[in-house]
């Protein structure tokens, strides 16, 4: 009978352990949701004929509480279409600041018909208080239809 007490421990000991590092790790704060909290994301879904020129429009409007980094390059990188139905302008969009939000204008075209689906990184930063600088990175998802 000592084998099953032991082993019985053994099980109640590593069953206390697993859920104390549980809690724990539910208890840490998560940077990529508190980060985003210094911006609503606006995006505007795309229709053009294909091969036509067209801009997607992207602002991220600043919550109150913070401020907009307008020293930092702020931009949207990594562009891409997951069927390369679409072909980007550039590869980095660096934003302006209009009326408090920081605005990108994406140039593009669809290369096929159909819906495109594409994404990017908003790579932005903002102040909250005296001077706590972040830098951070959200996600840019939107979707290009292109039309005969």
């Amino acid at each position: 009978m000592p084998s099953q007490t032991n082993s019985l421990s053994t099980g109640l000991r590593t069953f206390a352990l697993m859920t104390a590092a549980t809690l724990t790790l539910a208890a840490l704060p998560r940077a990529a949701a508190e980060e985003s909290l210094a911006y609503v994301v606006e995006v505007s879904d795309v229709t053009a004929k294909v091969g036509v020129h067209e801009v997607l429009h992207a602002t991220l409007r600043i919550r109150d509480g913070y401020r907009i980094l307008q020293a930092y390059n702020n931009r949207i990188m990594e562009l891409s279409s997951l069927d390369d139905g679409v072909a980007f302008d550039s590869p980095v969009v660096r934003a302006t600041v209009e009326d408090g939000a920081l605005v990108f204008a994406v140039g593009l075209r669809p290369t096929k018909p159909g819906n495109h689906p594409i994404n990017g990184i908003f790579r932005v930063g903002y102040m909250q208080g005296a001077g706590d600088m972040s830098m951070v990175s959200l996600r840019l998802i939107a979707s290009v239809t292109g039309i005969e």
